[in-house]
């Protein structure tokens, strides 16, 4: 059982510490996460509040046989997508033309501290949308291609072709910059 599976375990047994784990362990990669979808790094930390405040009001069965990241990044997404639903209703402007601020992406970047992870991570920024994500759950947040696949909802066939289209749009984005990264 996975750190975040026996923290949950915890607070459905009335321990409110194992949440303050959950939140403190899973908070920051999951707003980056959910940023992918929104666009957005405040209405990203919204989304992700209400992803704990859901796990905690409603106390969802979490099952053994998927790791708890994969459970609650799957929360997170489901309440990104439902967000973009009602966000499409109210506005006209579609989800994939608002721009984020450069103080969202300053923030990203404290996050990232690495210089070759921030030269990666603005490269992601420019290739497709599907694409980013499934290389951010990949290679940042360290889920496997069947961990992937439950998160996105594909399956793990489509999610090797994603990776594989994903590195290639990567590969070609780093050499417009004149960046050769050696790991793709």
């Amino acid at each position: 059982m996975d750190n975040g599976a026996s923290s949950y375990r915890r607070f459905l047994e009335g321990d409110d510490n194992g949440i303050v784990e959950i939140i403190r362990d899973y908070k920051d990669g999951l707003i980056f996460f959910l940023n992918r979808y929104v666009n957005n790094i405040h209405i990203a930390e919204e989304l992700a509040e209400d992803t704990f405040f859901k796990i905690v009001t409603r106390k969802p069965r979490f099952t053994a046989s998927d790791s708890f990241k994969t459970w609650l990044y799957t929360i997170g997404r489901n309440m990104a997508i439902n967000y973009m639903r009602r966000a499409k209703k109210i506005s006209d402007v579609p989800i994939e033309d608002i721009n984020v601020s450069s103080d969202e992406c300053n923030l990203e970047e404290t996050y990232i501290r690495e210089e070759q992870k921030i030269v990666i991570h603005r490269a992601l920024s420019k290739i497709n949308v599907d694409y980013s994500k499934v290389l951010y759950l990949k290679f940042f947040e360290d889920l496997n291609n069947e961990q992937i696949a439950m998160v996105l909802k594909k399956n793990r066939r489509q999610i090797e072709n994603m990776i594989y289209q994903a590195k290639q749009a990567l590969k070609s984005e780093l050499d417009k910059e004149g960046v050769h990264y050696e790991g793709l």
